[in-house]
């Protein structure tokens, strides 16, 4: 375990079957508002494939701090409609409720690497 663990957002978000592409638009819009935000890790829009009319919003952040950092301001921008958009419409949320979980980052795990068969280090260890 690191030292200081990275903090992870969860919102999630109520959408109404007709609302999906609204919400799902309205995100690919705003690709890039997070990214460069300070202390920002990563970001997912995860859509619901049965069961569920929830959607996640995954974020990672270094810190709480940088979070509430992002919240307090670039967060806002990020949220406005977009230029060019619908007049009232784009203002109308596509989301019937929200609520957002926090998480704080105890264990990760990456992908091994692996040496393909028929590589150069394969080959030479049968020879």
């Amino acid at each position: 375990m690191s030292p200081v663990a990275s903090v992870v957002k969860i919102n999630v978000l109520t959408v109404p079957a007709e609302q999906r592409e609204v919400l799902e638009k309205r995100f690919a819009a705003r690709a890039g508002a997070v990214e460069s935000a300070d202390g920002f890790e990563w970001f997912e829009l995860l859509r619901p494939v049965e069961g569920t009319d929830q959607y996640l919003v995954y974020t990672r952040w270094r810190s709480e701090a940088d979070f509430e950092a992002w919240m307090a301001g670039s967060m806002r921008g990020a949220h406005a409609p977009a230029p060019g958009s619908e007049g009232g419409e784009a203002r109308k949320p596509a989301a019937t409720g929200s609520t957002v979980w926090s998480f704080e980052v105890v264990q990760t795990a990456e992908p091994r690497p692996t040496v393909a068969e028929g590589s150069a280090d394969a080959e030479g260890s049968a020879s």
